[in-house]
């Protein structure tokens, strides 16, 4: 399908997704998040056949995402109450659809992730940053607040990081997001497409199904205590044991050969895929 703000390739069972908007930062507007919330819905679709097994998340041009654009800011202001909440609604249901997605997503980050750039950031599984990128919940500094990203950020960097950078606005470096869970690996810019292709090589030789049923788990028993996730636990281990796919897994680590799942993903630089 073809989109005005997003550019979609898909090599074998990788998709890539890059924002489109270099003019403007990548940032959104109403149409970006419609067509983010379409294209979620059409990835999940595929994830369940198979067709795709990872995403990749991108920015075209110097910066990932700098959050609103200013043109939706300047709407939001006239808004009422009402149309503010049907606003915020629609960007909260699209951070949902690509979190739920049942495959792993990774974040290509390069120059800034600010605001809702940073809730893009955090509904990735794994994010891979350039060393110089900036990142910000600068929401304050505009008399507004990191809402509609707060159930995404929370779960990546904890209540004490979100407490000071939240209240503050303030920018911080990528090694600063690294150390508290934002970002996983943080890479010279000219490395960046080298280590998402990393990721990827390590996602091909995981089972699709077994990677979509444990980034469920992460959700199902975060927050609980050992006691009460037994139960869950226990079923999902048992689930994924007599299944097809867990079947074809153990059987072939005692065979000493490769599972049917496994794949070589067209690797290239994601840079050739935008």
């Amino acid at each position: 399908m073809a989109y005005q703000y997003l550019i979609t390739t898909r090599r074998d069972t990788v998709e890539y997704v890059t924002l489109n908007r270099p003019d403007v930062r990548n940032a959104f507007n109403e149409d970006v998040i419609a067509e983010l919330t379409e294209w979620a819905a059409r990835t999940h679709e595929a994830a369940l056949q198979h067709d795709v097994r990872v995403v990749v998340i991108g920015g075209a041009g110097k910066m990932f995402c700098a959050g609103a654009d200013v043109t939706s800011m300047a709407k939001t202001v006239r808004y009422t109450e009402e149309e503010n909440l049907r606003d915020a609604t629609a960007m909260s249901r699209m951070f949902a659809a690509i979190d739920e997605l049942p495959l792993a997503v990774i974040g290509r980050v390069q120059g800034a992730a600010l605001g809702g750039g940073v809730g893009l950031a955090a509904v990735c599984d794994i994010v891979v940053a350039a060393d110089d990128a900036v990142f910000g919940f600068t929401e304050v500094k505009l008399g507004i607040l990191p809402a509609v990203i707060s159930p995404f950020a929370l779960a990546k960097i904890g209540r004490s990081a979100a407490r000071e950078l939240f209240l503050t606005g303030s920018r911080f470096s990528a090694a600063r997001a690294r150390e508290i869970g934002l970002v996983h690996t943080v890479v010279p810019s000219t490395d960046l497409d080298h280590a998402v292709a990393g990721y990827v090589r390590e996602l091909s030789t995981a089972g699709p199904e077994a990677v979509a049923a444990a980034k469920s788990l992460i959700a199902d028993v975060w927050g609980l205590a050992p006691a009460d996730a037994m139960t869950i636990t226990a079923q999902a281990i048992a689930t994924r044991r007599v299944s097809r796919e867990g079947q074809e897994g153990l059987t072939a680590f005692l065979e000493k050969r490769t599972p049917g799942w496994a794949q070589t993903f067209d690797t290239k630089d994601t840079k050739d895929a935008k």
